[in-house]
């Protein structure tokens, strides 16, 4: 996978040095000889990664770090401080910061570039779901900016796999001040728990006795329960080509042992903060998704939903030789009730007709609001008789209990006229709905709160 990585570094010798290493791996580069163009660059969204140096003059990388992280439109960009600092101190600064990885010089090319393309990945997904959350705005949704900011990466609940008990004694009682840690120390029961549990956080050992440690993180990947869980490795100092393999198949980031304290705090709130985005984002797509497809006031499908999904149902009855009906509603002289009660009142019959409607229903039935007080309810594996009898048995429901009204206050009188057409071998979607509407109509004009089956 290529990306554009920008390579931030005031000495040129640094800079022609990682220009070519991740040149040649085919990833498009730009350069910044400083903080101020590097700001200038991200904003302007003309990079996926940046390769951050910690010692230059102005503005050193630490603060770099921190405005990008700081700013509504790059603190989505993955930072990784490549520097000759090397001391535990060093490298919890830049993680606080908001770096996302601290690479010490002289850097491995494989480690680079495995970490590179790994971020790279995530950066992808990241950019799909900003470009939809960002597009929900103009419905009114969110997509999670504003959180992303402040979030503290805090709270979060953690799976530690790991079988050696002096480690997870050491870790859990170090991670217990911030967060929700449960131990599993049977690698062969952590699929199921980490599928079950909902984590924020796997953290795996790579030592794990008698059982892969990747093969855990790779199984973690593949189920759809899991695949959003960020990984944690935790690996001894010798394992760099097990961790390039890690980053590989998935895993978002790792430590070595000993275990610093204060850096797996920090790496460990990195991966929550993480998470939580991009769970805000996916949830803004989400509800931008049920938006587009429900009706606001009563929380049935909307037209737009029933004449895209209807035409699939007809297909399908149609091709198996199955029963097929469609119902018309339309509640009886609803004009009056507005005018009598006002707006508000009509919202609240509407809600009320819906929530009758959805009792009395199948779930395999689809039903929305067609319009204003009309509303088509399309019920697959149903001919005429049966779905009269269901449209009977609702009008009677809806005559004989009054609509609460005012919050509950009063109750009004409401009845429904009804029209059903079954599906027939000629028939597409628009025309069974035009021979229930015209059923509809003759209800109406038969004197209303009736239920009149189509006569072809």
């Amino acid at each position: 996978m290529t990306a554009r990585v920008l390579v931030v570094d005031d000495v040129p010798a640094n800079v022609k040095l990682l220009q070519a290493r991740l040149s040649a791996e085919y990833f498009d580069v730009i350069t910044a000889m400083s903080g101020d163009e590097a700001l200038a660059i991200c904003e302007r969204a003309k990079c996926d990664i940046v390769l951050l140096d910690v010692m230059m003059p102005d503005m050193d990388g630490f603060e770099v770090c921190r405005r990008f992280k700081a700013g509504p439109t790059t603190h989505h960009i993955p930072v990784v401080m490549v520097t000759a600092l090397d001391q535990p101190s060093d490298r919890v600064k830049g993680l606080q910061a908001g770096a996302d990885d601290f690479l010490t010089k002289p850097v491995s090319e494989i480690a680079l570039i495995a970490r590179v393309r790994s971020l790279a990945r995530l950066k992808v997904m990241t950019d799909e779901l900003r470009m939809r959350a960002l597009a929900s705005r103009d419905i009114g949704v969110t997509g999670g900016e504003r959180e992303a900011l402040t979030e503290a990466g805090r709270n979060g609940h953690i799976l530690l796999v790991d079988d050696r008990p002096l480690s997870y004694e050491h870790m859990a009682a170090i991670l217990a001040g911030e967060h929700s840690v449960d131990i599993e120390a049977d690698p062969n029961a952590a699929l199921f728990r980490a599928a079950d549990g909902n984590y924020d956080l796997l953290i795996v050992s790579l030592a794990l006795v008698d059982f892969d440690g990747l093969r855990l993180c790779s199984q973690v990947r593949s189920l759809a329960r899991t695949r959003n869980t960020p990984i944690l490795a935790i690996a001894d100092a010798d394992e760099n080509a097990r961790l390039v393999r890690g980053l590989e198949i998935g895993v978002n980031d790792y430590l070595f042992r000993p275990i610093d304290k204060n850096e797996i705090l920090a790496r460990v709130r990195t991966q929550i903060r993480k998470k939580r985005y991009t769970e805000r984002l996916r949830d803004s797509v989400q509800t931008s998704i049920e938006l587009a497809i429900t009706d606001a006031l009563t929380g049935l499908h909307n037209r737009r939903y029933m004449e895209t999904h209807i035409a699939g149902l007809v297909e399908q009855a149609l091709s198996r030789g199955q029963p097929l009906a469609v119902l018309v509603l339309d509640i009886d002289h609803f004009k009056l009730v507005n005018d009598t009660h006002g707006h508000d009142t009509g919202d609240e019959v509407l809600r009320e007709f819906a929530l009758r409607v959805r009792k009395a229903i199948r779930g395999i039935d689809l039903a929305c609001r067609y319009g204003g007080e009309e509303f088509v309810v399309v019920m697959p594996e149903t001919d005429l008789a049966a779905a009269t009898a269901v449209a009977e048995r609702l009008r009677q429901r809806i005559a004989s209990e009054p609509f609460p009204i005012q919050q509950g206050a009063q109750g009004i009188d409401v009845t429904i006229s009804i029209g059903i057409a079954a599906l027939g071998g000629n028939d597409d979607a628009a025309s069974v709905i035009k021979r229930a509407d015209q059923a509809l109509y003759r209800a109406k004009r038969n004197g209303r709160n009736r239920v009149v089956p189509d006569a072809a």
